[in-house]
C-alpha cells in the first residue's frame, strides 16, 4: 500500500512539474532560422543580427514572450517546423503556393525581389526603363539573367560568377548597373557606400513567417504583433535601418 501511495505521489509531482514547465514555456517563442543571409539574418561578432532577427525580437516583446533561436540549415526549416522542433520559422522565406500546402504563413512582412543598382551620381538611369541599351551586370545562373532576357532584350548583359564582381564592375564604370536581390543590394550599400538602389523594383517576392497549421492561434497572435509594430512605428524604424541607403554627404 505504501509503495502504491508513493508511486501515486511521485506521479502527481511529475504531473505538477510538467505543468509548471509547460506554463514556463508559454512565455517562450522558439524560432528556427538559418543566419547566413545578410542583411536578413547573419552572425556578426558572434551574435545574430539582421532585419529578421530584430523584427522577431520586437514581435516577441510585443507578445510578452522571450525569443529562443534555433539555428538550422535553410532546407531543414520547414521539416523542423512540422516536427515541432520550434514554433515558427523565419529566414527570408518566400511565400509560395507549394509551401502553403504544408505550413501556414503570417501576412507578408516584407517584399523582396530583384532591384537595380547604379553608381552614385549616375543621372542616365533614373528608372527601370532607362536600363534598355545599357551594360547591366548579373550573376550567372540567377533569376536576374532570365528576367532581363525576357523583359529587357535591349540590355547588354555582363554575366559574372559572384555578386561582388557585379558591384565591382559598377564601381569602376565597366557596367552601368547591376541587377540582384533586394536584400543583397541593400546590404552592399549599407556597408560600402558608392552605389544606390533604384526605388522601383523589377520583381516582387513576399516574405512570410512560417508556422504550423495546427497552431492557428499563434499565427493570429504573431499577425497581431506585426500590426502593432507597424502602428507604433517600430516596424518602420527597423525597415529604415536595414533597407535605406545611407544619407548623402
Amino acid at each position: 500500500m505504501t509503495i502504491r501511495r508513493n508511486l501515486l505521489l511521485a506521479s502527481m509531482a511529475a504531473l505538477a512539474l510538467g505543468a509548471a514547465s509547460a506554463h514556463a514555456q508559454d512565455n517562450v517563442l522558439r524560432v528556427g532560422t538559418d543566419a547566413t543571409f545578410p542583411p536578413m539574418e547573419f552572425v556578426e561578432n558572434g551574435k545574430r543580427t539582421g532585419f529578421d532577427i530584430e523584427l522577431v525580437e520586437a514581435i516577441g516583446k510585443a507578445m510578452g514572450k522571450q525569443v529562443e533561436w534555433v539555428d538550422i540549415d535553410f532546407k531543414g526549416l520547414i521539416p523542423g517546423l512540422i516536427s515541432k522542433r520550434f514554433d515558427m520559422a523565419v529566414s527570408a522565406i518566400y511565400i509560395t503556393d507549394e509551401r502553403k500546402k504544408v505550413v501556414d504563413f503570417t501576412e507578408p512582412y516584407y517584399a523582396g525581389g530583384l532591384v537595380a543598382m547604379v553608381k552614385d551620381g549616375n543621372t542616365s538611369i533614373k528608372k527601370l526603363a532607362d536600363l534598355d541599351g545599357k551594360k547591366v551586370t548579373v550573376q550567372v545562373g540567377t533569376k536576374s539573367v532570365g528576367f532581363l532576357t525576357q523583359n529587357y532584350p535591349k540590355v547588354q548583359r555582363v554575366e559574372v560568377e559572384k555578386n561582388q564582381e557585379m558591384f565591382n564592375l559598377v564601381d569602376i564604370g565597366r557596367a552601368d548597373a547591376a541587377v540582384t536581390g533586394k536584400p543583397a543590394a541593400y546590404q552592399y550599400v549599407r556597408t560600402r557606400p558608392g552605389l544606390r538602389v533604384l526605388e522601383e523594383q523589377l520583381t516582387t517576392e513576399e516574405y512570410g513567417m512560417a508556422l504550423r497549421k495546427d497552431a492557428p492561434e499563434l499565427t493570429k497572435a504573431v499577425n497581431a504583433a506585426i500590426a502593432k509594430l507597424k502602428a507604433d512605428g517600430t516596424y518602420a524604424a527597423i525597415v529604415k535601418k536595414w533597407f535605406s541607403a545611407p544619407a548623402a554627404k
